[in-house]
């Protein structure tokens, strides 16, 4: 068996990826759509909307195969994202980088493939629209461009979720991109028994910036604020703009100690992006931390609350001091 292989960008085709904001989350009808209308199209036994992550290829539809995802190693789909056109396979047990392969020689026993790759606009492919079934097949040059045209309305529905889901000034995550990565996260974490951390920063003198010198340099703030948490978080972290001057961010792992190094060291780095800055404002905030145990019965809405409370004591002191 031939193992799907790794592409030299990965990394970015990940960071991609993880930026739609769609991975584990629930069955949509939009791609549902898509999958039932290509599985009776083509004649196939199964049809899916597949996307590559790291170690695996999980399904946001599925249409006539009962798993949510596959290993990535084992994937026909990790081959089809090498190419920029479709990838297909007419009889798996007669090709030798397939014939052994466990779905060929196991359920649901592939013989025909092809996948089309969903090419992102910066070019990376994140995943296939694959039809599959277990009968040896061919396409013709009409039912090529049928598929690309397929997968073609996959790619402008994702690309629909990411622009709900981010912010458009920062493009980082957005007050729904967060509740949905954050669900998916603690959901996560809870299975593995991990704490996690919600830090909410609220910028201080935003509005003085916006009235003293514009709202041009409000959006220079914010957008210089949320570059400093994705340059000063790790990539696992979820980062949001939780609205106007609030920023989220949510982290595991993390003990009372861990959680002052972390924010000492991003207190270091917005120090010296003062310090280089040719702006007449300075950047300033007031941050609260809300802790939650693993399997805790907090929701988060309710962690959101706390770590927001915590917050306006905070930035009440600073007030108080001026």
């Amino acid at each position: 068996m031939l193992t799907a292989p790794i592409p030299e960008n990965d990394a970015a085709r990940l960071a991609t990826l993880r930026n739609l904001n769609v991975l584990d989350t629930a069955a949509e009808e939009r791609f549902d759509r898509i999958t039932r209308l290509a599985k009776r199209l083509f004649s196939v036994s199964i049809c899916l909307v597949s996307l590559i992550d790291e170690n695996r290829q999980w399904f946001k539809s599925c249409q006539g195969l009962v798993a949510n995802e596959t290993p990535r190693d084992i994937s026909f789909c990790g081959h089809a994202i090498q190419y920029s056109e479709a990838f297909v396979i007419t009889d798996a047990s007669k090709d030798a980088r397939f014939s052994d392969n466990p779905l060929v020689t196991q359920a649901p026993h592939i013989r025909f493939y092809a996948g089309h790759p969903l090419t992102m606009p910066n070019g990376m492919r994140v995943g296939t629209l694959c039809i599959i079934d277990d009968k040896p097949k061919e396409l013709d040059k009409d039912e090529m461009l049928a598929l690309q045209d397929l997968a073609e309305m996959v790619v402008s529905e994702l690309i629909s979720i990411q622009q709900t889901t981010l912010d458009q000034l920062t493009g980082i995550s957005n007050r729904r991109g967060f509740e949905v990565l954050a669900k998916q996260a603690l959901s996560t974490w809870d299975r593995n028994h991990i704490d996690s951390c919600l830090v909410f920063f609220d910028l201080d003198y935003f509005k003085e910036i916006n009235d003293n010198h514009g709202h041009e340099a409000g959006d220079r703030a914010l957008n210089q604020f949320a570059q400093l948490l994705t340059s000063e978080f790790r990539d696992s972290d979820v980062i949001a703009r939780f609205g106007g001057d609030e920023f989220l961010v949510l982290f595991s792992e993390c003990s009372k100690g861990q959680v002052d190094v972390v924010l000492a060291r991003f207190q270091t780095a917005l120090n010296a992006h003062n310090s280089q800055s040719e702006d007449v404002f300075e950047l300033a905030y007031s941050v609260g931390v809300a802790t939650r145990h693993a399997n805790q019965k907090l929701d988060i809405a309710e962690y959101l609350e706390i770590a927001d409370r915590e917050m306006y004591q905070v930035k009440s002191k600073h007030h108080q001091q001026r």
